[in-house]
């Protein structure tokens, strides 16, 4: 599977002059090709195909007065913009016919100079390499300073060039790894574990673990606020609003990188830990669009949830996602008897059946493991695939098993 890894560049000021250069004249050329195609649809005519927009907007550009400064960047650049605008409308018309899974994405629009963050991308074609003092030697840029904190574990096949709206640069190498050295990295186990995701707790494990939610947009919120307040006094336009904008987008970029941080290493964890993992599908717009919002996008669950996809078809684990409609706050989980719905503010509870008292989120996570309805043997091979509901009778045989069992 292709993975990106990012790294932190820091280029000179010269080299930050003609990688603005490069971010230009890759958005006039994407700006071009979405006014061509634009025109084209106006005109009730054919869209003009990629060939003969490279041609006219890149090889005959560079010819006129108006275009000429295009020939001082690296072609590879511009052509790969080109086929950013074809994948957009691609994505486009796909979501129109509703061959495109997810959201309705929009037509493309023109990118604005203003825009915080830009990128530039450069393939094989454009010859660049890492040097052997460990530089990144990009065309027409030079020898970028790169601050590497692991190893590649493969010659990339492409770079991204970005830069963020706290001004920093960063290199997003894609590389293709390999399945056995992965599988090597995590060997197989037979444990087995269910998620509980929350406010309270950001996750609650069905062996009765309980994760702390760090909270991080909380406890940035003041200085955050305060940084806000300076923006806003600021004259639009004045190089002092620019200060103050890219001091906001620190703070912000601090509170991002830290949340990410904390999400990588949670992943990580439970993935080389457990066999098998199972996790609600959570409807995080749905959430997001209450009075819990602010803390629903301070937890990152979508974030985190995708993490561990990734990462489960990586290293060989399972990872089961049963449905957001699933009662498991009402279901006992060692009878099965449905005890009906019960208020936030209820954290423990007694079940009227079996007598047993429930912890509300260690009880979840137990049925999120049980509803997932997957065995995973020793040699992690899925016993029983496809999520299957909870069944009141026999509620605890349909869950992981937390002994090793033949399929």
């Amino acid at each position: 599977m292709q993975l990106r890894y990012s790294f932190r560049l820091y280029p000179d000021t010269g080299q930050q002059r003609a990688l603005a250069r490069e971010f230009g004249c890759a958005r006039v050329v994407f700006n071009d090709a979405v006014r061509a195609r634009e025109d084209a649809r106006k005109a009730e005519q054919p869209f003009p195909k990629a060939a003969e927009l490279s041609k006219r907007l890149i090889t005959e550009a560079k010819q006129t007065v108006e275009r000429s400064w295009l020939g001082e960047v690296s072609a590879v650049v511009l052509q790969q913009s080109l086929r950013d605008v074809e994948t957009a409308y691609r994505n486009f018309f796909a979501s129109l016919k509703g061959d495109r899974k997810g959201p309705k994405v929009g037509a493309p629009r023109f990118k604005s100079r203003k825009d915080a963050r830009q990128s530039i991308r450069f393939t094989a074609n454009a010859r660049w390499n890492i040097t052997d003092s460990g530089r990144l030697n990009l065309p027409k840029i030079g020898k970028v300073k790169v601050k590497w904190s692991r190893t590649l574990p493969a010659t990339p096949s492409s770079v991204t060039v970005i830069k963020d709206a706290a001004g920093r640069y960063f290199a997003s190498f894609v590389i293709d790894t390999d399945p056995a050295a992965d599988q090597a990295r995590m060997p197989e186990n037979d444990r087995t574990i269910g998620i509980d995701l929350g406010l309270t707790h950001f996750a609650v494990l069905s062996d009765g673990t309980k994760i702390d939610s760090p909270r991080f947009l909380r406890r940035a919120e003041k200085k955050l606020k305060k940084a806000q307040r300076e923006l806003s006094r600021k004259q639009k336009g004045s190089k002092n609003r620019e200060k103050t904008r890219l001091k906001v987008a620190r703070a912000h970029a601090k509170v991002t990188d830290a949340r990410h941080e904390f999400h990588h290493q949670l992943s990580t964890r439970l993935i080389s830990e457990n066999q098998g993992i199972a996790v609600e599908d959570l409807s995080v717009a749905g959430l997001a669009r209450t009075k819990l919002a602010k803390s629903v996008h301070d937890a990152g669950w979508s974030s985190f949830i995708s993490m561990l996809e990734y990462k489960a078809a990586r290293y060989g684990r399972t990872l089961v996602k049963i449905g957001r409609f699933t009662p498991t706050s009402q279901i006992c989980s060692t009878c099965g008897l449905k005890d009906g719905p019960k208020p936030l503010n209820i954290r423990e509870w007694t079940c009227t059946a079996c007598g047993t008292v429930h912890d509300r989120d260690t009880n979840a996570a137990i049925n999120v493991k049980t509803a997932a309805g997957l065995a995973v043997s020793a040699c992690g091979a899925p016993v029983r695939p496809g999520a299957i509901p909870a069944q009141r009778e026999e509620t605890g045989s349909h869950g992981f098993p937390t002994q090793a069992r033949a399929a």
